[in-house]
């Protein structure tokens, strides 16, 4: 457990020390916390809803506390099987309100996901398509990502102990008159498991934006609590 904590305790770090570095260029820092509410209306059928709040911390080379949107997130779940299910999510977020030159956007998502885990360790494949609706554009996203998710005291993750998920997304996103453009993340993240229904959760992201263009790197330090009712 200890080596795990250290790992990811260097991870972290080397991410940090790369602001300095990137902030000579198109690099910008986020703090992202998310609330999300679960909720099981039968065996195979769920809700979550969520709230995130993204605030700037680094933007056009200077440090400075400033939000720049709020998200508004509802999903719904269906279980297929034991280890796979779809899901279809409505999302809103507020951006005008905060940057006046910016739009508010109504984005719709299709979501399927897969999971198997031949250890202890969960390995996870998530596959998305979004409609990102604002005023004056529609962007289309494609989106997969590859996670892997394990408990680090033992082999069964009980209540009171913490995890380790890391996962890689690569995204494509298109729009009428626009060229294509790619996107890259990075993701590590530490949870605990706080109560039988409560999870906490920590971590970095890094992003690679329209990197086939002009490539512009965010780096995200998120926070997440989780409910489930």
């Amino acid at each position: 457990m200890i080596t795990y904590f250290i790992k990811i305790f260097i991870f972290s770090c080397i991410l940090l020390s790369t602001t300095q570095f990137f902030a000579q260029g198109n690099f910008t820092g986020f703090i992202e916390p998310d609330f999300s509410i679960n909720y099981d209306i039968s065996k195979n059928y769920s809700h979550n809803f969520s709230i995130a709040n993204r605030i700037y911390f680094y933007k056009d080379n200077d440090y400075n506390v400033e939000v720049r949107q709020l998200d508004f997130k509802h999903f719904s779940n269906f279980k297929l099987k034991y280890n796979q299910s779809v899901a279809f999510g409505i999302q809103y977020r507020f951006r005008e309100t905060f940057e006046k030159n910016k739009n508010n956007e109504l984005r719709f998502t299709e979501q399927y996901n897969f999971t198997h885990k031949p250890s202890n360790v969960r390995y996870g494949h998530r596959l998305r398509a979004e409609q990102r609706i604002a005023r004056n554009l529609t962007t289309h996203r494609f989106r997969y990502r590859f996670a892997a998710d394990m408990p680090l005291m033992g082999t069964i993750l009980d209540t009171g102990e913490p995890y380790f998920i890391a996962s890689t997304e690569s995204l494509l996103s298109v729009a009428k008159g626009y060229k294509p453009s790619y996107d890259q993340r990075f993701t590590s993240s530490i949870g605990f498991v706080l109560t039988e229904n409560t999870k906490l959760q920590a971590g970095l992201e890094y992003r690679f934006e329209n990197y086939n263009i002009e490539t512009t790197q965010n780096l995200f330090i998120l926070t997440s609590l989780s409910l489930s009712l």
